[in-house]
């Protein structure tokens, strides 16, 4: 089963959920299903910002599982953070993550 991950909720969701939960599992290929994409919201996206902790290892992870990691373009450019994400992170909108994602389809696509 493959699934991509929407990060839009405000709050813990990205330290947490995704520092605490998924992203410790994909490290250590305990997480179950293949993921295929993230696509992140609003201010969840300062995680994939050069040198932060968590987005530095989440670039390792998506390069080693050739996971997609894109930021909302608009979200992006709001905060000046376009052209300082982690290495393989792009900025788009969902016409650019649908065109991402149609060669490695998920089959189930997770809103947290």
């Amino acid at each position: 089963m493959k699934v991509a991950y929407i990060f839009s909720s405000q709050g813990h969701t990205v330290s947490y959920k995704l520092g605490k939960m998924i992203l410790p599992q994909l490290e250590e290929h305990a997480h179950g299903p293949e993921v295929v994409g993230m696509f992140f919201f609003e201010d969840n996206n300062y995680v994939l910002v050069k040198n932060d902790p968590l987005g530095e290892r989440l670039a390792v992870v998506a390069q080693e599982q050739n996971i997609l990691l894109m930021g909302c373009d608009q979200c992006c450019y709001e905060r000046e953070i376009d052209g300082k994400l982690v290495d393989g992170a792009v900025i788009g909108c969902f016409p650019n993550l649908y065109e991402e994602l149609a060669g490695n389809m998920p089959d189930h696509i997770i809103t947290l």
